[in-house]
């Protein structure tokens, strides 16, 4: 059965080190990449780009340096991205964040080449119920679902995320969220912190935006949002290559993805011939867009009835490139095409998609970046650590199914008898007492048989008491039990899915405060350590 290249990846496998020229658990191939991105610059045009978007969020005089750093020859970017979703989306958004810029520090110490991160905002995307709503936790509690609407209709299902708008709703999701969150010692803080982003009018992704920015301005973190006509502007090469020789590219394509399929390993994202990894916004940019499949003569859009001539693209290419954006597949070649990539930091389905496209790469003629697993991490507090303690669990063990946490949990335990035998026994040991006594009596003085009966009733009833009471105290304690391991895997692996890639920062930010929480990631950060880090803020 096929299985993910990630865990094979971060293993160190040597089947999954055949895929890569770099492994990102070495040191010296490290400070290899990083110099050979170090001898391409990014262009002036982006440069004046980014300068222009950074107008637009909070300031931050170390994103500035950083800026300053990126526009001079020698410098290097370290990047990451991940979609806009409500209230910063899961977890993992943020962990990525701060992997990108511990993993710029690193790569800087090692190398002594300036390394600038870099988060790409994946406004592109059309898919809006991927990132529409959140979760938020609470002490091990079922979460608060909270979610914003938007127009379902078919042409706007396709829109670019970059081009929705937040509505009304957002404020009462606000107050739901301070309703929930309101007592914890730094909601204020938080909540004032994202009502001044999301607000009704405002894009849902300028938000995102706007929160990641001061949250990590310290640090310099440099935001990209790739839908700019500018930045469409520098692609529409890209493009135009990938239109004109799609049967080539996905030749190349398939042709690796066999080789994955033949190592043992799943494809993470498949392809058809001809594609090229290119949506069209046939309507205008802020219209929707369709996958291009090559049919005949023409491009079909996909979803729809309509199709258009080779000739017919590369009209749009000229007049307005921001007609176009890229697939999943294609995102990686535009970002280390406008920027000088040392590393990608991403997650496990990243990792995976990263192992299909060095023919890509060699396609157009780019380096292939280093390849960081993200850190991935489980928040455990105070009472969570507590109960784990208590029940003899590690929080790995609330991933498995609940009947096998509480088996285990009863095993790891003292061996408690049930009631029911508890019972049996007592009236076995003392009713045999009472026939040998009996016989004794009767032989003694007749009317003490009376006497021994009547303690048997007596001891009877009691020892059902008893046992019933017994009976309870084991039904509490399992009790208990069942419900703490409910309470622990709501919190720390809810619904079956990992912390971090269902609950919100909001809770962790609204209990222990924003800056603490990031300190905390940080300083249990290890960059090029994959595996997953337990921490209490």
């Amino acid at each position: 059965m096929p299985v993910p290249f990630f865990s094979s990846y971060v293993a160190g496998e040597a089947r999954a080190r055949s895929f890569f020229a770099a492994r990102f658990q070495n040191p010296s191939q490290r400070v290899e990449q990083v110099r050979v991105a170090a001898r391409r610059r990014a262009p002036d045009a982006l440069i004046e780009v980014l300068r222009q978007q950074d107008e637009m969020l909070p300031p931050s005089a170390r994103r500035q340096k950083n800026l300053e750093a990126l526009s001079r020859p020698g410098t290097v970017a370290v990047l990451t991205g991940q979609q806009a979703g409500l209230f910063l989306g899961p977890l993992y958004s943020f962990y990525k964040a701060a992997s990108a810029i511990a993993v710029a520090r690193a790569l800087e110490v090692e190398s002594g080449v300036p390394c600038v991160p870099v988060f790409w905002l994946q406004t592109e995307d059309h898919d809006f119920a991927e990132i529409n709503h959140c979760h938020v936790g609470g002490g091990g509690a079922e979460p608060l679902r909270l979610s914003v609407e938007g127009d379902d209709g078919e042409e706007t299902a396709r829109v670019s995320v970059k081009h929705r708008l937040l509505g009304p709703e957002v404020l009462d999701q606000l107050a739901r969220l301070e309703e929930h969150l309101g007592s914890l010692p730094f909601a204020g803080e938080f909540l004032d912190l994202l009502r001044r982003h999301y607000r009704p009018g405002q894009s849902v992704t300028a938000a995102f935006a706007g929160v990641m920015a001061t949250l990590f301005a310290e640090e310099g973190l440099v935001l990209l949002d790739p839908r700019d006509s500018a930045i469409a502007n520098l692609s529409a090469p890209i493009y135009r290559r990938c239109v004109d020789s799609a049967a080539e590219i996905s030749a190349s394509m398939l042709e690796r993805s066999r080789a994955l399929s033949e190592a043992g390993f799943a494809v993470q994202v498949h392809l058809r011939a001809d594609s090229p990894l290119l949506f069209f916004h046939a309507h205008g940019p802020r219209g929707p867009r369709f996958r291009l499949e090559h049919r005949g003569g023409s491009w079909a859009l996909v979803g729809s009835e309509e199709t258009a001539s080779t000739e017919a693209l590369h009209r749009a290419l000229e007049l307005e490139p921001l007609r176009f954006s890229s697939s999943a597949l294609l995102r990686p070649i535009v970002q280390d095409a406008l920027l000088p990539t040392a590393a990608y930091v991403g997650g496990p389905s990243e990792v995976n998609y990263f192992a299909q496209l060095p023919p890509l790469y060699a396609f157009f003629g780019l380096p292939l970046p280093l390849v960081v697993p993200r850190a991935r991490f489980r928040c455990l507090d105070e009472r969570t650590q507590t109960w784990l303690e208590k029940l003899g669990l590690t929080p790995a063990d609330l991933e498995r199914p609940r009947e096998q946490v509480l088996r285990d949990v009863s095993r790891s335990g003292q061996d408690y008898p049930t009631a029911q035998s508890v019972g049996d026994q007592l009236m076995s040991d003392i009713f045999g007492r009472l026939d040998n006594l009996e016989t004794v009596a009767g032989s003694l003085d007749p009317n003490l048989i009376k006497a021994v009966k009547r303690t048997r009733a007596t001891i009877s009833r009691a020892v059902s008491r008893f046992s019933t009471r017994y009976g309870r105290s084991l039904l509490e304690r399992d009790r208990i039990a069942s419900d703490r391991v409910h309470r622990l895997q709501w919190s720390l692996f809810p619904e079956g899915i990992p912390q971090e890639r269902f609950y919100s920062l909001a809770y962790f930010a609204c209990r222990y405060g924003a800056g603490r929480f990031k300190e905390q990631v940080f300083a249990h950060l290890d960059p090029f350590a994959a595996a997953v880090r337990d921490f209490r803020p």
